[in-house]
């Protein structure tokens, strides 16, 4: 009864964890570019009792053993790169990828990191930048006087300035792809950054290498489903209810074989 209390506390503990990524995952249902997180649970060591095919007889082994298992832990979170739905916003610095890729972004500190908001504005040096002032790389400056200001699928980015009706290019958008995204390091801010499990980051043009495509004046949404999140969690508190009731059972029945000492 002792070891059910142990194996019950840590599946209420790996479902309290679950809840948290579940709260996250509802609280940016609305963040541009956010990708959803998924847990990833284990069962922990067992005791054998009896080892399965051991010999109980000169000519009988047993056909599956006596194996008690210690209860579950969390062993990570997965992030889901599926790409959310794309918002039309007519906003000439707000760029969605239609498919794999990240946004090249300089920290202030001078590391690199990924995102999937493009969100796009500009600095006091007509700089392109993000919506926390970070570079994109590489960085791309507009002339003054931009009458027009565009963003090809290829990732070409040109300007009609005033008294020029010929656009000029200025700059490329190049996006940045992982062997592993799912390995990339979560910073916050929809920012991401390269890890030992990622791999290096494979730069090319929006459309080749497997990369996705630009679409200006769009944004991508979250890739948060609400209704199968909402699901999950009621999934999830249940099963924190049947994991409290085993601890409830097993204290009733500690209580009685007390009494009976």
């Amino acid at each position: 009864m002792q070891g059910a209390l142990n194996v019950a506390k840590t599946g209420m503990t790996a479902q309290d964890t679950n809840l948290k990524v579940i709260s996250n995952n509802l609280a940016n249902v609305s963040t541009v570019g956010f990708k959803k997180d998924n847990v990833v649970f284990e069962d922990l060591m067992y005791q054998i009792r009896r080892q399965p095919g051991a010999q109980t007889a000169e000519e009988a082994q047993l056909p599956s053993g006596l194996q008690v298992g210690l209860g579950v832990r969390t062993v990570g979170t997965q992030k889901v790169f599926s790409t959310g739905e794309i918002e039309i916003t007519e906003e000439s610095f707000d760029v969605a990828i239609n498919g794999r890729g990240f946004l090249q972004v300089t920290l202030p500190n001078g590391d690199q990191a990924y995102t999937r908001n493009g969100q796009l504005h500009l600095n006091a040096d007509n700089e392109l930048v993000t919506a926390e002032g970070y570079l994109i790389e590489p960085a791309i400056t507009l002339p003054g006087e931009v009458v027009n200001f565009s963003i090809s699928s290829d990732g070409v980015v040109e300007v009609i300035t005033a008294g020029d009706p010929q656009p000029t290019e200025i700059g490329q958008i190049q996006l940045a792809d992982f062997v592993n995204p799912q390995g990339l390091a979560a910073l916050g801010q929809n920012m991401f950054q390269e890890s030992g499990a990622s791999g290096a980051p494979l730069v090319s043009n929006p459309g080749e290498n497997g990369t996705g495509v630009m679409v200006q004046g769009a944004l991508e949404g979250s890739n948060v489903n609400s209704v199968q999140e909402l699901v999950d969690m009621i999934t999830t508190q249940r099963a924190y209810e049947m994991n409290s009731k085993v601890i409830s059972t097993a204290d009733e029945m500690l209580s009685y074989v007390s009494q009976q000492l």
